[in-house]
């Protein structure tokens, strides 16, 4: 369906700019948009070879284990009855990690281990549990502690001070962690 209006919202652009006459224009358009896509993704792509390298060792060196216990507490909270070394809580601790560390590219793999984990947990084949659902808010909704691929972007952009939004990051990233657990909670009670 989305690939529908995509592709229909740049049919309709494209003919209204012939029917204008300004065809060469968006067609220099098209090209340098392309050429800034390109740059951005070989300029993110290093930083989340890094990130996700690193995760890696960290994972092979056992720090994920300490990470998951620095983090049991919380997710007994949030996620009561999971088991807290077991392969979903392993994976949902990498991927607040590297979450607060502002690299969400590095924790979509660690997001994606933990909800084929939690998949496997589900009584009922298709549909998501409680514990799936807070996930996804939370992961959706990470909280960061350090806006890691914000500050590359902006440094890439010439910004003098990258990490100058640190603290309009925290604020905005707590507030919409709390909205989004709230209504999971508030939705969760009602059913």
């Amino acid at each position: 369906m989305m690939n529908g209006i995509w592709a229909g919202m740049m049919l309709a652009a494209l003919g209204y700019s012939i029917c204008t006459g300004r065809g060469a224009e968006v067609t220099a358009a098209m090209f340098a948009g392309a050429e800034s896509a390109v740059t951005l993704t070989v300029s993110l792509l290093g930083t989340m070879c890094l990130w996700s390298g690193l995760m890696q060792v960290a994972d092979r060196a056992g720090i994920t284990r300490g990470t998951a216990k620095l983090f049991s507490p919380l997710l007994r909270v949030l996620f009561p009855g999971l088991k807290p070394d077991g392969k979903a809580a392993t994976a949902i601790c990498m991927n607040l990690s590297a979450n607060l560390l502002g690299m969400g590219n590095a924790a979509t793999p660690f997001g994606l281990a933990a909800m084929h984990a939690l998949a496997e947990e589900r009584p009922h084949h298709g549909i998501a549990t409680d514990h799936m659902i807070t996930f996804v808010v939370m992961n959706t909704a990470c909280f960061q502690l350090i806006p890691s691929t914000v500050a590359a972007l902006r440094s890439n952009a010439g910004s003098a001070d990258p990490f100058d939004i640190m603290v309009c990051t925290w604020v905005a990233s707590l507030g919409t962690l709390l909205c989004g657990l709230s209504a999971s909670w508030a939705l969760k009670r009602r059913k």
